[in-house]
């Protein structure tokens, strides 16, 4: 089996998995690995498809631009000049952004703060943080229409092989060096997000019977 086949299956096996999990709400998010670094080429999801059936147009390869490597009718998805920058920027092996209830909630809710911090979570030992009262902070930048625009504010939150970022009222994008820790760390983001609605929200209903 050729690498690229093995990348292709590894990312085929996270699109599955995340979409067991209801993550992909009307085709959208969208998912990336990549495949060689000089040149960099990737695999990214081809734009409008069903990400909860598996096929053998679900993925195209495409280089440092964001461009087809191969003649093919797809389309990569839209926002992959956000995949391109992270690529560019550091080693970073796999690119996953997921439109959830609950992360557009939180974005919605610190959007005007300009990102939200979590603390005291035993999850955070997910993302390699293991200090007692260690935190995450994860910065929310705005749902600008013209990618463009919305790719170079992006770009300036990209600082090392490992991170995520939350567009308001739009989605996370997470990446790590590898397919596994993007996987890892999109969860422990995801967990985060959920813990803090709930816990929310319980401090509004103790405070209304109150």
């Amino acid at each position: 089996m050729s690498g690229y086949e093995e990348k292709w299956l590894e990312l085929a096996d996270i699109k599955d998995e995340l979409a067991e999990r209801d993550w992909f709400f009307g085709t959208s998010g969208n998912l990336s690995i990549r495949v060689t670094e000089s040149p960099t080429t990737f695999l990214v999801t081809a734009s409008g498809k069903d990400k909860r059936k598996r096929t053998n147009e679900d993925f195209l390869l495409v280089d440092q631009h964001g461009l087809s490597v191969e003649e093919t009718g797809l389309k990569p998805s839209a926002e992959t000049v956000l995949h391109t920058a992270i690529y560019e920027k550091t080693k970073a092996g796999c690119v996953l952004h997921v439109h959830t209830v609950d992360n557009n909630v939180v974005s919605e809710l610190y959007g005007d703060q300009g990102k939200v911090v979590f603390t005291k979570q035993e999850i955070i030992k997910a993302l390699g943080l293991w200090g007692e009262d260690a935190k995450v902070e994860i910065p929310i930048i705005p749902n600008f229409a013209d990618l463009q625009k919305l790719g170079d504010v992006f770009e300036k939150h990209i600082k090392e092989d490992t991170g995520a970022v939350l567009i308001r009222n739009h989605g996370i994008t997470v990446w790590g060096k590898t397919a596994f820790e993007a996987k890892r760390h999109l969860e422990a983001y995801e967990f985060l997000c959920s813990y803090l609605l709930k816990l929310k929200l319980f401090a509004k209903q103790i405070e209304f019977t109150n």
